[in-house]
């Protein structure tokens, strides 16, 4: 078989190897981190840290990080700090020259625009992390926390906390660096699959319990989730493709009048921000609930939380799609660099046919991507807000329906198929069939 091949050739690759190893490896790590209980917690006593957790806004935290939320865990604030303060530093890139500046320096600016984001995730845990405590004293009873002095427990706790937020970090960045795939999004991919199963399970329990259990409605919802996915991998997958054709070159290095070599293509994906603006959006609705639910009860913060911790709801979903669609428009502009691209072609002797090389082909360029990426941005934010429609018209069970789409289900999509992507491009450089190609293996080159 085809993938029994694959896998072989995977395994003889000695760096692809050592690499899906390391990955595998710190990503158990990271599993093995959720399930730890921080100190003076029983871990007998979460039961009602569990309810809470089982849908709105505090359900979807608990699923982003693999259940650790609810568990008490030492990484109970999972990455999201991380992404928290990527959002903030690059948003604050617009505005700030000297961010502008490390930008526009390679890898030197990359390195400090890193280690800005680095503190910056130490500030938001700091604030994040004795919010947390001080929800743990209103959720659990009393006699779960076995630390009679309630200054000490918060202080250590805190510092746990922060110290498992940086080390999740740390974690994701070694995946990068020494492993396969993009290590930050793996571990948010991991632990919205750990909560699958569980999900799954319950929603097939309440749909066949009782007299004539509904299995006609579970087989649908299965279709209906099979064909979401799909969509959402043509969704990160489509590209539209620019003809491009260079001229031939001269002996003394000129070009020659109307007579060209090759003609190939600028691929333009229509999603080129990939699964970050659902990230970014996701993270930013985090934020209006936990304010108004530390505000006053009054009667607008009331509202709010309402509002913002119903994440079936109309509001939050009309929300959520409309950040979607700003971000999706923001990342791109960052990710995909016209006139980089414009200046490299006019350099190597290529143009687009019946558009000037240089300043009009960038113009053109950027036309294009905003043509598609508004498509684009919208097929996005529908399939992200469709939990909320299984919700309401099928009646899915809310754990279940956030991997109906939802941010849950592109994650997953958008990082295995990036994943998949860096394994191939190894296969294919060692002349072996890659896991997107068909065809018979050929034989590999020393």
């Amino acid at each position: 078989m085809k993938f029994i091949d694959t896998i072989k050739n995977i395994w003889k690759i000695e760096e692809l190897k050592n690499r899906i190893l390391v990955t595998l490896g710190l990503l158990l790590v990271y599993r093995f981190g959720a399930q730890v209980v921080l100190p003076g917690v029983d871990a007998a006593q979460l039961a009602e840290l569990g309810t809470q957790t089982q849908d709105g806004i505090l359900g979807l935290l608990n699923a982003f990080t693999g259940g650790a939320f609810a568990n008490a865990s030492v990484f109970a604030l999972g990455i999201m700090p991380y992404i928290s303060a990527s959002i903030v530093v690059q948003l604050m890139g617009i505005a700030i020259p000297y961010l502008q500046k490390l930008q526009k320096e390679g890898e030197s600016g990359r390195k400090k625009i890193n280690q800005i984001t680095r503190w910056l995730t130490i500030a938001i845990t700091l604030v994040q992390g004795p919010g947390y405590i001080y929800n743990l004293f209103a959720t659990l009873p009393a006699e779960a926390f076995v630390i009679p002095n309630q200054t000490v427990f918060v202080v250590s706790s805190v510092i746990i906390i922060s110290t498992g937020c940086i080390f999740a970090m740390w974690l994701g960045e070694k995946i990068t660096d020494k492993g396969i795939g993009n290590g930050i999004s793996l571990l948010i991919m991991v632990g919205i699959i750990a909560t699958l199963p569980q999900s799954f399970v319950q929603n097939f329990i309440s749909r066949t319990s009782g007299e004539g259990g509904d299995i006609i409605m579970v087989l649908i919802e299965l279709v209906i989730w099979f064909v979401i996915i799909l969509a959402s991998v043509l969704l990160v997958m489509a590209v539209r493709q620019i003809p491009v054709q260079y001229a031939r070159r001269t002996a003394g290095g000129g070009y020659e009048k109307n007579v060209f070599g090759s003609r190939q293509y600028i691929p333009l994906k229509l999603n080129a921000s990939g699964v970050m603006p659902i990230i970014f959006a996701q993270a930013i609705m985090f934020v209006p609930g936990f304010v108004a639910a530390s505000m006053s009860d009054s009667e607008a913060a009331q509202g709010v939380t309402a509002a913002f911790s119903d994440i079936f709801g109309l509001w939050y979903n009309l929300v959520f799609a409309l950040l979607i669609i700003v971000f999706t428009y923001f990342y791109t502009a960052i990710t995909v660099p016209t006139n980089k691209m414009a200046d490299d072609l006019k350099r190597s002797g290529g143009f687009i046919p019946g558009i000037r090389p240089g300043t009009e082909t960038a113009e053109y360029l950027d036309k294009i991507m905003s043509q598609i990426t508004l498509p684009g941005s919208i097929f996005l934010a529908l399939i992200a807000i469709f939990p909320a429609i299984a919700v309401k018209l099928l009646d899915v069970q809310q754990g279940w329906a956030l991997f109906f789409g939802g941010t849950s289900l592109l994650i997953m999509v958008g990082v295995a198929i990036d994943t998949m992507q860096q394994v191939n491009s190894y296969l294919l450089n060692r002349h072996y069939d890659g896991l997107m190609k068909t065809g018979k293996n050929r034989k590999a080159v020393a």
